[in-house]
């Protein structure tokens, strides 16, 4: 019997912002798909607007989707946690490996290579847009909180949009310019 595809659907019963008092509960499972979402978009922007053609949205989203899962087994330590030395992100690291190692376990042999690329890919670019993506999945979370009026997210704001200025990629700032500011907008007003 193989567990894989079970655990995968635990992702939604992982809470995101441990630390954080939010007006909008997230789990690993919304944030995944968030950050598929937007892994396809900024791949797609690279591609078809920068010119890119080497880049594949699907294998970015793909690959989000699966950034987070070995936290079904880790939790979702918290970034300030995470980041505090550098000992402990090694160690978070190994923790974070032997989660992968246990996800790979739960799938058949012949499968296993296909679904370690999604937590190692291969290809750079990839893994930097599924980063980028990670990171602007937190920050419009962050953009949500502070519009319901959670001032609490207002550092973390910050410094994410830091980070991902630091990142400076084209595809990000493109969407920063076309696509960002309709996250502050009401639904009425999108129409």
């Amino acid at each position: 019997m193989r567990h894989f595809y079970a655990m995968m659907a635990r992702m939604r019963l992982i809470g995101r912002w441990s630390l954080m008092s939010s007006r909008s509960s997230e789990n690993v499972a919304e944030h995944s798909l968030m950050t598929a979402v937007l892994a396809h978009a900024l791949a797609s922007i690279a591609r078809d607007l920068h010119g890119e053609p080497g880049i594949n949205p699907d294998a970015c989203a793909t690959a989000a989707i699966f950034h987070d899962a070995p936290e079904i087994l880790t939790g979702d330590l918290p970034t300030p946690v995470k980041y505090f030395s550098p000992g402990i992100r090694e160690a978070y690291r190994e923790v974070e490996n032997a989660g992968i190692d246990k996800m790979l376990s739960m799938l058949p042999e012949e499968m296993r290579g296909r679904y370690r690329a999604f937590w190692e890919p291969e290809d750079e670019r990839v893994e930097a847009i599924v980063k980028a993506a990670d990171k602007l999945s937190a920050y419009i979370k962050c953009l949500e909180e502070l519009r319901a009026g959670n001032n609490e997210f207002r550092d973390a704001a910050r410094r994410t949009k830091e980070k991902l200025d630091e990142m400076a990629m084209p595809e990000l700032e493109t969407f920063f310019e076309e696509f960002l500011p309709s996250f502050e907008l009401t639904l009425d007003e999108m129409e």
